[in-house]
């Protein structure tokens, strides 16, 4: 889902989006920052330890280890702005109607998630 969300976007381009999906897109992505914060994040410095290998291979994985919380912040931050627009699209598109977001479970969570809190 999470792979649809952020790097099929020629393929919406031309069939164009469907709300359920993306919002589905958007709960896996949230799901994946809560764990990633709560499982990799405190440890990733010992999960991936020394290893033997040096000069530019450690570089790199120094720089992927001191980057890894503020990128997934990034991350989440991104996909907050993107799950608040489009709650608001829906809104604007259901015109009286319930919108679709408030009939997926997933989605009750997500601002807990995606904020940390």
């Amino acid at each position: 889902m999470i792979e649809g969300l952020t790097e099929k976007i020629e393929q919406y381009q031309y069939q164009g989006y469907h709300l359920d999906e993306l919002y589905r897109q958007i709960a896996a992505a949230a799901r994946f920052v809560a764990i990633a914060r709560r499982e990799l994040v405190p440890g990733i410095r010992h999960r991936l330890g020394g290893g033997g290998s040096g000069g530019p291979d450690r570089v790199l994985r120094d720089m992927a280890v001191n980057n890894f919380a503020s990128n997934l912040q990034l991350f989440a931050d991104l996909v907050n702005e993107l799950y608040i627009n489009l709650v608001e699209v829906d809104k604007i598109e259901a015109k009286g109607r319930r919108p679709l977001y408030l009939s997926i479970p997933e989605l009750q969570d997500i601002g807990r998630m995606l904020v940390g809190a």
